[in-house]
Formats: C-alpha cells, structure tokens, sequence
C-alpha cells in the first residue's frame, strides 16, 4: 500500500503533468535523452518521412543546449487513455521558435508515453501556457460514427490512431515532398471537432 501510494506521488498524473515532466527531463538529463526515455517503443517521429522514434533516436548525441517547450493546450480522450498536447517551443534563449504536438497513450501503470511527435518553426511565437486545463471529449452513450474522411491523393503516407472510445482520433498525412498535414478530431457530444491542424513544411 505505502508503495502503491509513493509512486503515485512521482507518476505524472496528466498528459499536461507528463508534457512538463519531459520538457524538464530535456533540460535535467539532455534532450534526446528524454525524447527516449519518454517514447513508447512504437512512438513515432518524421525525418520527414515517418520513422520508429526509438530507432532513429537511439544513436543521436544530446546538444550543448535542449530545446526548450511547454503545453498551451491539452485534449483528452473521455476514457483518459490517450491525449494530445500542443504548445510553444523556443531554441537558443529564444532565437528561434515554433510548436509542438505530442500524442501520449497512458500506459497500464498510470505513467504516460508519447506515441507520436511532431511540429514546425514558426516566424513569432504562440503566446500560450500558463495553467491550462485539459479539455476532456465528451462521454458517449450511443456508438460513435467514423470520423470524417479526407481525401487523399496519390503518393501521399496516411497514418494515425484513435482512443479506446473513439472520442479523440489523430491523423497524418505525408506528402512525398515531405511535407505533412497532422489533425486531432475530438468528440464535443454531437459531432467529431478538429481542434488541432498543423501544417508542417518540406523539411
């Protein structure tokens, strides 16, 4: 019981909690460090086709300097087993910038790991963050339509996933220039909303 009770008090207890933990971690142990550390072994990232994050990570050299991020907006599933956050980064004390998406999966022990990363530079800054509050799908009680499709073309790389009650789905789709487009749909009681639309350029 009294171990049950500490790692609770360590374990982040949100994907928000678990976002600020990594973003720590980066700056604590070095950041590729805790890209690995906080990945699930099937995570995904892009280069920019997508690749195994595990596998790509694993020979990369910490830089001098991590970048450094936090979340500004936090989407969760109604059954709490996935979420996504997104947010500011900024590099080099602020000489660059951009944002970030992350999709976390909440793993049996109650800690999280991100399955999905991504993101782009940016001209000027978001200004989000703060003490946000994650914004929760709406439970349902009848079953759930297909969210709505787009339109792929030819050549393009479609992939993504969805929670255990279908009520937060994510999507990508790669361009064979490298170039992609990443969408959250979320379940508001009535209708799948997209609450997320990142653009990535030819990287």
């Amino acid at each position: 019981m009294i171990l049950a009770l500490l790692l609770a008090a360590v374990e982040p207890q949100s994907a928000i909690d678990a976002e600020r933990a990594f973003a720590a971690d980066a700056q604590k142990l070095g950041q590729w460090t805790a890209f690995r550390k906080y990945a699930a072994d099937d995570a995904v990232m892009f280069t920019p086709q997508q690749v195994n994050a595990q596998a790509f990570l694993k020979p990369l050299k910490d830089p001098p300097v991590s970048v450094y991020w936090w979340p500004g907006k936090s989407f969760v599933s109604c059954d709490g087993s996935y979420a996504v956050n997104t947010g500011p980064w900024v590099r080099q004390y602020g000489k660059a910038v951009g944002y970030f998406t992350t999709v976390w999966q909440r793993q049996s022990s109650g800690s999280w790991k991100w399955i999905y990363d991504g993101g782009d530079g940016l001209q000027n800054a978001r200004s989000e963050g703060g003490d946000i509050k994650p914004q929760v799908a709406a439970c349902p009680n009848v079953t759930l339509p297909a969210a709505p499709e787009r339109e792929v073309a030819a050549g393009v790389k479609y992939g993504g996933g969805a929670s255990n009650d279908g009520t937060l789905r994510w999507n990508w789709a790669v361009l064979p220039n490298g170039s992609r487009t990443f969408w959250v749909s979320f379940w508001d009681g009535h209708q799948y909303k997209v609450v997320i639309e990142d653009r990535v350029a030819t990287e």
